[in-house]
């Protein structure tokens, strides 16, 4: 029986276990979402990652010293199941009092079990917190459409507003720090920054900032939201070249940026001021 998103830890009294417990990971298949936009699971029409960004990591080493790092945790989006965020935060706490014996044995761990939870292989990056620190802020290179003159009175998602220009066709980065939508099962808001990379008829930027506003009551993941975002601006836009990702504010010590781009492009995972 596949897992449903109703069967998770989310909305949900949870232990929080100290000793490393793999089976507090939940999977949730991509499928049905997949399905209501019309996506073909065997033949995706983008390429892209989920990465889960966890300054938060914290185990003992073998004379019980704690150790404290970060982590990047990449999951591919053609993967069967994305991971449920609450399970994903009781299976990293679930390291706090377990030994291990170096990063690399713990980084091995990670991988195994989050593969194994999202069908697909994961990868796993630990850093110190000089490392950490020298990764710096990322600074988007594009112009912000957010501060338009614009009357906005839709906060359920709405299509109609998407419009691009046929006349002219363009190379360029535009974003919204506006972005805001709502968890599917709690209704707790998720804050983010929207990145859209394209090539093609000019998107009307006005019309692109009140589809991106009418997302703020929407419920959906995050990952789920991105590629809605990517399938519509495709359809009707047109875009030759596009790459979406969004930029989500941490939430009980992850965040989570899902992109999706069908010209090969990779994106930085430097994070914005906001996370």
């Amino acid at each position: 029986m596949s897992n449903t998103v109703n069967d998770s830890p989310l909305g949900r009294h949870s232990e929080y276990k100290s000793e490393y417990d793999a089976s507090l990971l939940f999977p949730i298949p991509r499928a049905p979402k997949w399905e209501a936009l019309a996506l073909d699971s065997s033949n995706l029409p983008f390429t892209g990652t989920d990465t889960w960004n966890g300054p938060e990591l914290s185990w003992l080493n073998e004379k019980g010293k704690p150790v404290v790092m970060g982590g990047a945790f990449i999951l591919p989006c053609h993967s069967p199941n994305i991971i449920e965020s609450k399970s994903f935060k009781l299976y990293l706490n679930s390291f706090n009092q377990t030994r291990f014996g170096s990063p690399e044995q713990v980084q091995a761990i990670m991988e195994k079990d989050l593969s194994a939870a999202a069908g697909a292989p994961v990868k796993v990056a630990l850093y110190t917190l000089d490392e950490l620190t020298g990764q710096g802020l990322h600074h988007i290179a594009g112009d912000c459409i957010d501060d338009l003159d614009v009357t906005i009175d839709t906060y359920t998602l709405e299509t109609g507003f998407l419009a691009a220009n046929t006349d002219a066709v363009m190379t360029e980065t535009l974003y919204s720090h506006l972005l805001k939508s709502n968890c599917p099962v709690t209704g707790q808001p998720d804050w983010g920054t929207l990145v859209i990379e394209y090539t093609g008829p000019q998107i009307d930027r006005e019309g692109l900032l009140k589809y991106l506003c009418s997302f703020r009551q929407h419920q959906d993941f995050h990952e789920q939201c991105v590629e809605r975002i990517f399938m519509d601006l495709k359809r009707l836009c047109g875009a030759e070249q596009l790459t979406v990702y969004a930029r989500y504010v941490r939430r009980g010590g992850l965040d989570i940026n899902p992109w999706r781009s069908d010209c090969g492009k990779v994106v930085d995972n430097r994070r914005l001021a906001r996370q």
